[in-house]
């Protein structure tokens, strides 16, 4: 029988295939999107009305105009034929059957066998509709064909992966590493290179893969052997399949032209940005890249609005706390700190924040660097050191313009923490963040920048200190009895009346990336200062002191409420002492 290299006759007919529902009698696209309340009639109408009009597939148009997201879309697909989801670790470690089916065919007709035995072929297509692919498979090879429901950004690596030499543009996307040393020395030609297809798909498959499966980062580092690719998902790294070492230059300069960068200025840090639109939706992406020794490393932060809920509850800070801090938030004046280290969720918590602030009586302005998501009715101003746009000095310059609340992105020196000072003396609510340890450390990182104690106490009206831990699947988490060890070392039979002590643990599933982890929750704590806590500052009191004078007012520390959150099965004790790294 001959290979199926490219795309056979409309007369071929699949004898072998399987279908699980009779054309006749399957539910309408349209009518699963709106059951399962991914889109409404009106939306659908429109969307069919501009299918009409460009003469496209309607599903296709619903995911370009952004209606409807690809996962959204393939699990329609999965209800209506009754057909499942191709896990993301379902695909093939080697190509099935290739001298039968060419990669050629499979990128044109977007799908991947997955297995074959028993005159059976398991075909994962990103559109299981597509009855013409699955006949000419099952002519081709001579098997039954059944089907499974692929997401296309996950199809498309596994193509890469198990393709690597395919090329349906017929263009040779590097040289050997002789020709691509002497590439990057040579700018145009290196961007000629950034410009060809393959590279561009190639960047595209990554950015569609990052925004596809939520994650954070995308870090792009060159080594003398191989070029990784690693991405950040709840905290976490993890490695992806690399590109050849030799697309290297190529893929860097590609996110360069992106981003609007030099890309002949390979010496020296760059700082950009991305707008794209991705799988249908405007995604941004803050590039960074640094020189190193074998070449520029690159990373990717991923700020998808879409997938990101301002909200406490989402954030995972306990009602008590919320109920602070609002309380806090609705003061005419004075200064709120959020403190933690980077990644800790800062931002995200003043951002909250500043959406409940924000109405038409009230002026807010902000001051970022970098601004990380774009808030709708806020006045957001971006630092720029190089020109002397500083903190400090746009805070001096924003007070004439008569704001209400003010957001300052760091406070990092005495200038800017004596201006914001003045700025809450003067009638304005000052938010900011500090890189700190504690809540009691934030006091004491104050003073030792310089602020006089009696300032400090006049205007600090409170303090959140902020931990991410990541959140254990749902799906798959498992319960045991706690190890003796475990018990007596974090108390643990004194925090819980439960006999014997149970502990909650990460197993791993295909909902959770097989890490026993999805998502983020924060702990917190929340120092008020009282009357007793000001008497410390101006005893200039360390922060253990302070910190002790807060708990006997209220206060819940951090690793009390982590304790708290590994007791009632949100998260581990591991993940806990990693975040806090505290010891018992």
């Amino acid at each position: 029988m001959r290979p199926l290299s490219r795309a056979p006759p409309r007369s071929v007919r699949a004898t072998h295939l399987t279908q699980t529902h009779p054309p006749d009698q399957r539910p309408h696209l349209a009518d699963v999107l709106i059951r399962r309340g991914q889109c409404d009639a009106k939306t659908l109408e429109r969307a069919r009305q501009v299918a009409e009009e460009n003469g496209e597939n309607l599903a296709g148009v619903l995911v370009k105009l952004g209606l409807v997201g690809e996962r959204g879309l393939a699990e329609a697909y999965g209800a209506m034929l009754g057909l499942k989801l191709v896990p993301s670790d379902g695909y093939p470690a080697e190509p099935v059957m290739p001298e039968r089916l060419k990669a050629a065919f499979l990128r044109q007709a977007r799908a991947v066998p997955l297995a074959a035995g028993n005159g059976n072929l398991l075909l994962a297509m990103a559109d299981p509709l597509d009855s013409f692919t699955a006949a000419a498979v099952a002519a081709a090879t001579g098997c039954a064909v059944n089907t499974q429901v692929a997401l296309p950004v996950e199809l498309e690596q596994a193509l890469d992966r198990l393709y690597p030499d395919a090329n349906p543009e017929g263009e040779t996307p590097g040289a050997d590493a002789a020709g691509a040393e002497a590439l990057e020395d040579d700018a145009e030609r290196l961007k000629d290179l950034a410009s060809e297809a393959p590279v561009i798909r190639l960047v595209n498959q990554m950015i569609a893969r990052a925004v596809e499966s939520q994650a954070s980062d995308i870090h792009i580092e060159p080594f003398e052997d191989r070029l990784r690719i690693r991405y950040r998902y709840d905290g976490m790294l993890h490695e992806a399949d690399s590109p050849p070492k030799r697309l290297a230059a190529a893929i860097t300069s590609r996110v360069k032209i992106m981003a609007k960068l030099d890309i002949a200025e390979r010496r020296l840090p760059q700082d950009g940005r991305i707008r794209l639109a991705v799988r249908g939706q405007d995604v941004d992406f803050r590039v960074s890249t640094v020189p190193c020794l074998y070449g520029e490393t690159v990373v990717l932060r991923v700020l998808d609005r879409n997938a990101v809920t301002f909200d406490y509850a989402n954030l995972g800070l306990p009602p008590a706390i919320v109920a602070r801090l609002s309380k806090t938030f609705e003061l005419p004046n004075g200064i709120v700190l959020v403190t933690g280290p980077t990644g800790s969720g800062k931002t995200t918590t003043l951002y909250t924040g500043l959406l409940g602030l924000n109405s038409i009586a009230r002026k807010i302005v902000t001051i970022e660097d970098p601004i990380e998501y774009q808030l709708r009715g806020i006045n957001q101003i971006q630092v720029k050191p190089q020109i002397d746009l500083t903190f400090a000095n746009l805070l001096r310059s924003i007070l004439r313009q008569d704001p209400d609340v003010i957001m300052v992105g760091e406070i990092r020196d005495l200038e800017t923490a004596q201006i914001a000072v003045q700025a809450a003396l003067t009638g304005h609510l000052v938010l900011s963040t500090l890189h700190t340890n504690s809540a009691a450390a934030s006091i004491t990182r104050l003073r030792d920048m310089g602020l006089e104690d009696y300032l400090l106490t006049a205007v600090l009206r409170g303090v959140l200190a902020q931990r991410l831990v990541r959140r254990l699947c749902p799906q798959c988490r498992r319960q045991a009895p706690a190890d003796p060890e475990l018990v007596r070392r974090f108390a643990l039979d004194r925090r819980t009346e439960a006999r014997p002590v149970m502990l909650w643990h990460p197993v791993g599933c295909t909902h959770c990336r097989s890490t026993g982890y999805r998502g983020r929750k924060a702990i917190a704590e929340y120092l008020e200062p009282n009357a007793a806590i000001e008497h410390l500052v101006f005893e200039r009191a360390d922060q253990s002191r302070i910190e002790r004078a807060a708990i006997e007012a209220g206060m819940v520390t951090m690793f009390e409420a982590g304790m708290t959150a590994a007791l009632a099965g949100e998260t581990t004790i591991e993940e806990v002492v990693r975040s806090i790294r505290a010891e018992a």
